[in-house]
């Protein structure tokens, strides 16, 4: 059976490096993790760029993963990928708390 494709949603300045363990891991499929260039890049490009990364991350995801920190909850680029998440119908939802 092959690996499902996965997006992972998570507070990236709080979790990042946690977040990477897992990823890392490879348990789920190949998703190597967006280093902090890349992401400062995507910022840059305002609200209409980070929407565009994020849609087109998450395109060919058949899954997300939900990896909860302290704060997560209140950000608003989770809340974002969450919300698309549900009205695009991906198939699957994890959420995994992180300490």
């Amino acid at each position: 059976m092959p690996k499902r494709q996965v997006f992972y949603s998570f507070h990236y300045a709080n979790d990042v490096f946690r977040v990477q363990h897992i990823r890392n891991i490879g348990a789920i499929e190949d998703n190597k993790p967006v280093s902090e260039n890349n992401w400062e890049d995507v910022k840059r490009k305002g609200d209409e760029g980070i929407k565009r990364w994020i849609n087109d991350n998450m395109y060919y995801r058949s899954c997300v993963i939900v990896l909860i920190g302290a704060e997560t909850a209140n950000r608003k680029w989770v809340r974002y990928e969450i919300q698309k998440a549900w009205e695009d119908k991906k198939g699957c939802w994890v959420s995994i708390y992180i300490t």
